[in-house]
């Protein structure tokens, strides 16, 4: 089975795309929402979170999303020490989770996969780009946050040209181009190399 990972920068629109894979079949690990999870469920990394981010980092065992942000995302070295924290469970969780696929590839979403060396372990590396622009009007809507924000988190992301340039396929998914025709064209070719 191939491992494939999925990656695109803030409201590049990578959840959709990804979403066009699973109604072909496809399953997706979301690595965003898996790393949620497990700073809500896992004991060892809950304990690791608190001892460097106090008490605050959760509510009645929950995590506090909206303290853990304002800390991280106007704090690089924040930013990284927790990303050290999480990535080394979420990477192992979706080592388990692709273990018990059994389609004929499976897609890994994550923002980070060259930022936290996964995409060593995926066969190739799709990369969802969208302009800058539309990008930060996505998040804007998506989140309910402002600009400056939005500008705040693509800042602690990997510049776009480099991630698209590094990715070994790259969908566009700029509005004006269609973008299922694209996947379909990337699943058709994942299938044959499969065979």
């Amino acid at each position: 089975m191939l491992k494939i990972g999925l990656t695109g920068g803030i409201g590049s629109g990578k959840s959709t795309v990804a979403k066009v894979f699973e109604v072909l079949g496809i399953p997706v690990y979301y690595a965003d929402d898996a790393a949620r999870r497990l700073m809500n469920e896992d004991e060892m990394l809950k304990a690791k979170i608190i001892e460097h981010f106090g008490e605050n980092a959760y509510v009645n065992g929950a995590l506090n999303r909206g303290y853990i942000s304002s800390l991280v995302f106007k704090d690089k070295k924040k930013l990284a020490l927790l990303n050290s924290l999480s990535h080394p469970v979420v990477m192992h969780d979706s080592e388990e989770w692709m273990r018990k696929q059994h389609a004929p590839y499976a897609i890994r979403e994550a923002a980070l996969i060259f930022e936290s060396d996964i995409h060593r372990y995926l066969d190739f590396v799709i990369g969802v780009s969208a302009p800058e622009q539309l990008r930060i009007e996505r998040t804007m809507k998506r989140d309910g946050i402002a600009e400056e924000e939005v500008l705040k988190r693509m800042a602690n992301q990997m510049d776009e040209e480099e991630k698209m340039k590094r990715s070994d396929f790259v969908i566009i998914n700029d509005e004006r181009q269609l973008m299922v025709p694209q996947v379909l064209q990337l699943h058709g070719k994942f299938l044959q190399m499969n065979n």
